[in-house]
């Protein structure tokens, strides 16, 4: 593989609540990434995640989604289980 685009972004995905789920995620469990998929988090919730960090490439601002701040947000997985907090972090 030959990646030819240097990623400007990163990502902190942590777990903030938990109730019982098929991933087994605890709170304070914490996923990196940068554009690929991050390594063991869930296939349902992957979609929601995608179209966060899009939203944080295109210079959008989490705070009119209901976030905390311009470059953090929570949201619940798909099954409404497991909260997570995202943390977007522009590094170009």
């Amino acid at each position: 593989m030959n990646k030819t685009i240097v990623e400007d972004w990163e990502f902190t995905i942590s777990v903030i609540r938990q109730n019982p789920c098929r991933m087994g995620f605890e709170v304070d469990d914490t996923f990196y990434c940068k554009y690929e998929c991050p390594a063991g988090f869930c296939p349902k919730t992957m979609a929601v995640l995608h179209s966060l960090c899009e939203a944080a490439r295109a210079g959008g601002d989490y705070t009119l989604l209901g976030g905390q701040a311009k470059n953090q947000i929570d949201f619940f997985c798909a099954d409404g289980v497991i909260q997570f907090r995202l943390i977007a972090n522009h590094i170009g």
